[in-house]
């Protein structure tokens, strides 16, 4: 679907973006492959490792999803975008919650404004499991974001811009995920834990590229996409990453779960099951319209996929499989 397409990924020098351009490059022949981000140092850092003159199709814009008019130069003559870019740290979120804001919220509609009058064919954003009835400013920007995407469909008009969203968990590896700071501190002697119930959902960086490459080939328009993944409690991680190291138990941060949810029980009656995902359905007309060859499988009324209940638990000898590949 992606050859001689053109593509644009926003926040594209990150952990998602770097991967997602190496699995495009290696699969696929786009006219053009747009990485759009605010970093100059991180895109002259990636343009060595996806030089231009190497990669025709190519390009590094510097810009912000803030600055409407950037978005504009950019996303001319664009088929598809990938939307990756936020303000993600919860931490940083809480202390300069307007910050978050400007990204995450408006940013988005500044995405999905330029798209349409751009003509952009599609646009699918990435959003977090903390989205999932949130508890802190992070995760609330981003489901204000997953609600404006999704209701972008219904005001495309005659325009065929679609919009869809994809929401998974942790990224084993990613930036500030538990895996690289375990590894990190293990070097003290022990970890710290902050609650030992908690569990999380993981998914592989590649394995989070593929699915949104899927989601982007399949999508109608309206969908939120939900894969089913493995968890696993933070104890076995531990034990995993460090079996020769004790463990102190520092108490839950702020803004932080036992576990994670992905589908809250209150979206499980417009939930679909399919062998690998979920889909969350809208409630606007258009998704009946575009969705008449739907083939999926209503959840129970009392559906809640959270990592507690998710009877896909990943063992320690897997984890050490996907940590030995980091």
């Amino acid at each position: 679907m992606l050859n001689d397409k053109n593509i644009l990924i926003t926040g594209g020098t990150g952990s998602f973006g770097k991967k997602a351009t190496a699995t495009i490059l290696k699969r696929c022949k786009p006219r053009r492959l747009i990485i759009f981000s605010r970093d100059e140092l991180k895109q002259f850092e990636m343009a060595q490792q996806f030089p231009m003159e190497t990669y025709g199709c190519i390009r590094y814009f510097i810009g912000d999803v803030r600055d409407k008019e950037r978005l504009y130069r950019a996303f001319q003559g664009i088929d598809y975008v990938i939307h990756a870019a936020a303000l993600k740290q919860v931490p940083a979120a809480e202390y300069n919650p307007f910050e978050a804001v400007k990204t995450n919220i408006l940013g988005a509609q500044n995405i999905i404004d330029t798209a349409i009058d751009q003509k952009v064919k599609k646009v699918i954003a990435l959003s977090t499991d903390k989205a999932a009835n949130p508890i802190n400013l992070y995760g609330a920007t981003k489901l204000c974001s997953d609600k404006l995407f999704i209701a972008g469909n219904s005001y495309v008009g005659r325009d065929q811009t679609t919009f869809s969203v994809v929401r998974y968990g942790n990224v084993a590896g990613s930036r500030g995920s538990a895996i690289p700071f375990f590894l990190k501190h293990k070097e003290k002697g022990y970890l710290p834990i902050t609650d030992p119930r908690m569990t999380r959902f993981w998914i592989t960086l590649e394995q989070g590229v593929d699915f949104v490459l899927w989601c982007l080939e399949h999508m109608v328009g309206g969908e939120l996409f939900v894969p089913k993944i493995p968890s696993m409690s933070i104890m076995d991680l531990a034990a995993t990453i460090a079996p020769e190291c004790e463990t102190r138990i520092i108490g839950i941060r702020p803004g932080e779960k036992i576990h994670e949810l992905m589908i809250p029980r209150d979206e499980a009656r417009r939930t679909l099951e399919y062998d690998n995902h979920y889909v969350i359905q809208p409630e606007f007309k258009f998704w009946s319209r575009r969705s008449s060859e739907n083939h999926g499988r209503p959840v129970p009324e009392d559906f809640e996929y959270n990592s507690d209940n998710n009877p896909w638990r990943l063992t320690i000898a897997e984890m050490k499989e996907i940590i030995k590949d980091l």
